[in-house]
């Protein structure tokens, strides 16, 4: 059974909007069999952009229903079936969110249309609700309210269900109720209990042996991708071993990055071997040229050379300096973004000084350079960096001395901005290391955090 949702909101932030209307139609792969609609007073006004979009006036939700008071019947209605959004994640963090709000969570195996459609019509120009319901013919009426899109989905669900043998394996597969290569003393309901909150996860087998350590910002998730990951053998060999699954929430995705680096020195579990170093794997690194320029150039991170900052891929790490070579007039050739015996075609259109030809001297190019390098190192050799917490009444804590990590902790809210004393009191201490390094400068460079509190030497 399946309960195929669409919502309307004040906005696209989870966090911060709130739902307007709501419409919930269950089906039993064949035809609607129940159905609930309702408008949602979102206590806040709707912005007129989203009024314009919807047609959902301030007006009109004024003597609708709170969400709290709509809440249980969304829970009945929806209990044990697969929830059912074209581009689920939204229309399921929405909800949840509204849940957690109320002090609940809410969770259900959820399946995404955009993505069921992918496999089974690929080629489509566009996957949006309204221009792919376009092209299979379907007529939305009432687009951009929950019940016309819903049955909108409602539609396109069972056309993909007509439309290939495969489809209902499919949506098994990706709605996680076909588990194949498990451990036969692996028990499913595990999964059920992991939150979809960023932490650190660890796998056992059946001697309690830790075998494989990973982080991820929807524990949850990112478990039933390594359960359904059948694309290696390395992959099937790992999952057929797991036995049992623990956790740690994190909330930062940071306090999981670090937390996750140390464990898997600490422990070495069996298929974490290719993973031991962090997962920034190209960094910026600088040098000086024979004409005493300073250069800059993108590469994979090896050795015990710490990179001035780090990135996922080499394409982020080149779109970062790029943006540094138009931010400080730097030279795209001494940057290791453009290839030639002479000058860089910045400097034939007039946007380099020269550097590449010598026609600027490299005192002042230097200059420049290192006013970039000093934005990227650590602004303080001592402080605090604050961020989420493992739930809304609390913040995460790393602390930074001497310019070396120490740990982290977690302290509540309360108290993260003017307890320097408490702050550092719930640190826990923990090994830095050149990874360690990568991953905080990395983070802090991308401005992730909420905020950073230096300490001077009486606080230290």
């Amino acid at each position: 059974m399946y309960s195929i949702i669409d919502i309307e909101t004040t906005g696209l932030s989870a966090d911060k909007e709130k739902i307007t209307e709501i419409a919930i139609y269950i089906h039993d792969g064949k035809k609607i069999v129940d159905e609930f609609v309702s408008l949602v007073n979102p206590e806040r006004p709707i912005p007129y952009f989203i009024t314009r979009l919807t047609g959902i006036t301030n007006d009109l939700v004024d003597d609708a229903p709170k969400f709290y008071e709509i809440a249980k019947k969304i829970i009945e209605i929806t209990e044990n079936r697969i929830f059912v959004a074209h581009n689920a994640e939204f229309d399921y963090g929405f909800i949840k969110a509204e849940f957690a709000s109320l002090g609940y969570e809410f969770k259900r195996n959820r399946l995404c249309t955009v993505k069921l459609s992918k496999k089974i019509i690929p080629g489509h120009r566009s996957y949006s609700l309204g221009k792919l319901t376009e092209e299979l013919g379907i007529q939305i009426k009432g687009r951009h309210r929950a019940a016309g899109d819903a049955l909108a989905t409602v539609r396109l669900f069972e056309h993909l269900l007509n439309e290939d043998a495969k489809s209902k394996p499919l949506i098994e597969e990706m709605t996680f109720h076909s588990i194949k290569n498990l451990h036969p003393e692996f028990n499913k309901s595990i999964i059920d209990d992991l939150p979809e909150k960023t932490g650190v996860y660890y796998f056992y087998d059946e001697n309690r042996n830790l075998i494989y350590i990973g982080k991820s910002k929807s524990l949850r998730s990112r478990v039933m991708q390594h359960m359904n990951n059948n694309t290696t053998k390395k992959a099937i060999e790992m999952k057929s071993k797991i036995t049992d699954i623990s956790y740690e929430i994190t909330g930062s995705e940071l306090v999981a990055l670090l937390l996750e680096s140390s464990e898997i020195k600490k422990h070495l579990p069996l298929y974490n071997r290719a993973q031991r170093r962090t997962s920034f794997h190209f960094g910026i690194y600088s040098n000086i040229d024979k004409n005493g320029y300073l250069n800059f150039e993108v590469r994979k991170n090896s050795g015990n050379e710490i990179p001035i900052t780090s990135f996922n891929n080499m394409l982020s790490a080149r779109s970062f300096l790029e943006q540094m070579v138009i931010k400080y007039e730097l030279c795209q050739k001494l940057c290791g973004l453009y290839c030639s015996q002479g000058a860089c075609f910045q400097f034939g259109i007039k946007e380099c000084h020269g550097a590449c030809v010598q026609k600027e001297s490299a005192v002042l190019y230097n200059q420049r350079v290192e006013k970039a390098l000093k934005n990227l190192e650590f602004k303080f050799q001592n402080f605090l960096i604050i961020d989420k917490g493992r739930n809304a009444d609390e913040r995460s804590i790393v602390r930074i001395q001497n310019g070396l990590y120490t740990g982290f902790g977690f302290a509540e809210t309360e108290y993260a901005a003017n307890n320097i004393e408490l702050l550092k009191d719930c640190i826990k201490n923990y090994p830095d290391n050149r990874d360690i390094q990568i991953i905080i400068k990395g983070y802090i460079t991308r401005n992730l955090i909420e905020k950073i509190i230096p300490l001077n030497d009486e606080l230290l």
